[in-house]
């Protein structure tokens, strides 16, 4: 016979572990290896190895035993011993170990992950809504207020929403009694599940109303007003409180999520809350500098070209960008400099560029020489 491993390594904890540590990892254990849950081979022997460490270890006067003396004193167990040894429950009974860790295996397992101990109103939430919402540069910016128009599920106006046809009532669910869930037992458990007639209501309908054909609920397309704030971001999503699905049988709504999508701007690109914008000079404005007047999100900035200005040199505008989202000030504005160098030239302005050359040292003046003197292309 194969020894036992010590009960610490099966959970994984050292020694020292406090209690809630080890009810920890033995959580973790029970979630994975549960033969309800795991499917790989083994899980049932590891699942029953883990109870049997968690039997010992969360028992003080039993750990103090096996401290003491090892498996050897895990057996003897003191008064009523260890129960069932290997996989044995016996030491649950009267705990509240039982529902707290296996409560959460259950749930997922069951009725779609909405276990016993949920109230039925948070069953019965309606879903969640997204839409994409598309704004400017200049709407992301200083904000906006828009309005949507959304198509959701609000309950009937013809019946309130009890799903009942007008002049009748819904009656208590006979198949779970009014308490919205059914019991069974598995194995050593006794579970319970959503009850599949009455979906967790409790009640039932015999003669459901006309329009929402006994839903509690109907289509309909509604205005919906979205504020969005001045700095929102491409990708922010933004929630507006109740306005997603009904839940049935007037269950609460679930909630509306507008992402925003930022539509790209002729002008500027943007980088986080800054602003990026080339400006084009000439060459004379590049070697003798300039007064520039530049387009902002907000207006003009005048700026100031120093003479040798090159192509590609970036200047910063402090705060000319994008307000920070729920916060204080902006981000800044990046004016990144091109110099135009022109195209054609008459017979004139070549006879002058070479003049210009020969001023700057050019031994031979040959075309296009000025402009790789003073701008290095």
């Amino acid at each position: 016979m194969a020894s036992k491993r010590d009960y610490y390594e099966v959970l994984g904890v050292q020694k020292t572990a406090s209690a809630d540590e080890i009810k920890a990892a033995y959580r973790a254990l029970a979630k994975k290896y549960h033969p309800d849950v795991a499917k790989q081979s083994g899980a049932e022997d590891k699942f029953k190895e883990a109870n049997e460490a968690y039997e010992a270890l969360s028992d003080p006067q039993k750990r103090q035993l096996y401290d003491q003396f090892g498996h050897a004193g895990a057996q003897q167990g003191g008064p009523g011993g260890f129960g069932q040894g290997a996989g044995g429950f016996q030491g649950f009974e009267n705990s509240g170990d039982f529902g707290d860790i296996f409560g959460d295996i259950f749930e997922n397992v069951f009725a779609g992950g909405r276990g016993q101990g949920q109230s039925r109103q948070h069953r019965n939430r309606g879903e969640d809504l997204q839409v994409r919402l598309t704004v400017t540069l200049s709407e992301s910016a200083f904000g906006v207020q828009k309005t949507l128009k959304i198509n959701h599920s609000r309950a009937c106006r013809k019946c309130a929403g009890s799903g009942a046809k007008p002049g009748t009532a819904s009656k208590t669910c006979p198949q779970c009694r009014g308490s919205g869930t059914v019991h069974f037992r598995q194995g050593f458990f006794s579970l319970a599940q959503t009850c599949p007639r009455c979906h967790g209501e409790g009640k039932a309908v015999d003669n459901p109303c006309e329009d929402c054909r006994g839903l509690g609920n109907v289509r309909v397309t509604e205005p919906i007003t979205v504020k969005i704030p001045a700095g929102v971001q491409e990708g922010t999503a933004l929630k507006v409180t109740g306005a997603g699905e009904t839940g049935p049988h007037g269950g609460p709504a679930g909630d509306l999520f507008v992402v925003i999508h930022q539509e790209a701007d002729p002008r500027f690109e943007r980088r986080d809350d800054d602003l990026i914008i080339e400006a084009k000079i000439s060459i004379t404005q590049a070697s003798l500098g300039a007064e520039l007047e530049v387009p902002a999100i907000d207006g003009k900035v005048t700026l100031r070209i120093p003479p040798g200005t090159q192509t590609g040199t970036i200047f910063r505008v402090r705060e000319r960008g994008i307000p920070h989202l729920n916060g204080r000030g902006k981000g800044d504005m990046l004016v990144k400099i091109v110099v135009e160098v022109p195209q054609r030239v008459n017979d004139k302005q070549k006879e002058l560029l070479k003049e210009l050359a020969k001023s700057f040292g050019e031994e031979e003046v040959k075309d296009g020489s000025i402009f790789k003197k003073v701008f290095g292309k």
